[in-house]
């Protein structure tokens, strides 16, 4: 089959590659009609995580089912499904309490002592083979496939979504903990943020800010609702405190990571974590659904090279404000945010800039990386 491989920072190809093949009596293999890139593709794309060479990276996957494990029993051969990026067992201790995202079963112990999680693709995240590829692997496919309605073609554009930034971004809402008619600050413009965005829509934000320096993005979060705010303007506390009666949003969102930029295109790691700290209300929530990683070679500086930031955490506590954290444990969210597609409550394909054969990802990686123009979010269709 062909697929999308790693070969080293800025270096990727579509190979000829083994196919998938069934491993466990548990698994499927789907064929592969929607595969997204992802921001977290990029951190492994410049080589700023240890990714190793010859990975298949992709872990925003939809397709059908093409064979099935003798031990699956709901799943069946033809059955369209969209995956978490995360892989579950279903039946581990945090897996049993909705923390899908941390599975035991499933996590690579080599990593670091207590690491809990996988995912396709992903450095860290265990042996699982990406899905920027013509056909995927699926373990525990009974627990992780969500098998999807009849408009499953129709609307495979905003399915595809389900697999993370949909649910990532309502992540981030959850962990901000917004409620209907409170106000929301979400630093950065991406499709997380975009997500995050639309999320708090959906759940009756009065106010809905959206923070980045790119014209383009902003104009989107406009699109879905959103007040845009310029990081270009290097006042955005005070525009948040115009809008706010100088109190601060009710709660806010870290939706950048640790490859944070300033406006003049400097790496500053620390910049949005105490922005968010300066916008946010006194007692205010914090989500936070930006990348960060244990140790950071490439990083701009020290701290940052051992995966700490600066973190105005006095000003923090003085304000009482209160933090969540962590990559989004998908199924516990996407059967319900899958009905608000399917009923039309939400087109999270808005986003949706580019779609493009698998054989076209090597050149999309570079124009997404680089921040271009109209790059917000690229679909790869590996059966065009």
């Amino acid at each position: 089959m062909k697929a999308l491989v790693y070969h080293g920072p800025k270096q990727v190809s579509v190979d000829n590659v083994p196919d998938s093949k069934i491993e466990k009596a548990t698994d499927v293999i789907i064929r592969l009609t929607t595969t997204n890139i992802c921001g977290s593709d990029l951190h492994m794309y410049e080589g700023r995580t240890d990714v190793a060479k010859g990975k298949i990276l992709g872990h925003e996957n939809l397709g059908e089912v093409v064979e099935v494990g003798k031990a699956v029993d709901f799943i069946k051969k033809g059955d369209r499904v969209v995956l978490p990026f995360n892989i579950g067992c279903g039946f581990c201790a945090n897996c049993e309490r909705g923390l899908t995202g941390y599975c035991l079963t499933c996590a690579d112990p080599t990593v670091m002592p207590g690491m809990a999680g996988a995912a396709y693709g992903f450095a860290g995240m265990g042996p699982y083979q990406g899905g920027q590829a013509e056909f995927l692997r699926v373990p525990y496919a009974d627990f992780n496939c969500l098998k999807l309605p009849e408009d499953a073609v129709e609307k495979e554009r905003d399915y595809v979504m389900l697999s993370d930034i949909f649910p990532t971004g309502w992540h981030a809402t959850r962990l901000a903990n917004v409620k209907p008619g409170e106000s929301i600050v979400i630093f950065g413009a991406g499709p997380v943020g975009l997500m995050a965005a639309m999320s708090a829509r959906i759940q009756g934000a009065s106010q809905i800010f959206v923070v980045d320096h790119k014209a383009d993005r902003l104009a989107l979060a406009e699109q879905i609702g959103a007040i845009p705010i310029s990081s270009s303007d290097d006042n955005v506390t005070e525009q948040i405190l115009a809008h706010t009666k100088g109190l601060g949003a009710d709660c806010g969102c870290e939706c950048v990571g640790f490859q944070c930029f300033n406006a003049a295109g400097k790496e500053v790691p620390n910049m949005v974590m105490n922005a968010l700290v300066d916008a946010v209300k006194a007692t205010g929530y914090i989500g936070v659904i930006g990348v960060f990683i244990p140790t950071d070679p490439g990083a701009a500086d020290d701290l940052a090279k051992k995966g700490q930031i600066a973190f105005d955490f006095g000003k923090f506590w003085f304000k009482g404000q209160k933090m969540g954290t962590g990559q989004c444990n998908v199924k516990a969210y996407n059967r319900r945010l899958a009905e608000l597609i399917h009923h039309g409550k939400a087109k999270p394909s808005i986003i949706i800039s580019h779609e493009i054969p698998l054989a076209e990802a090597p050149d999309a990686y570079k124009h997404f990386d680089n921040r271009d123009e109209g790059w917000t979010k690229v679909i790869l269709r590996p059966a065009a």
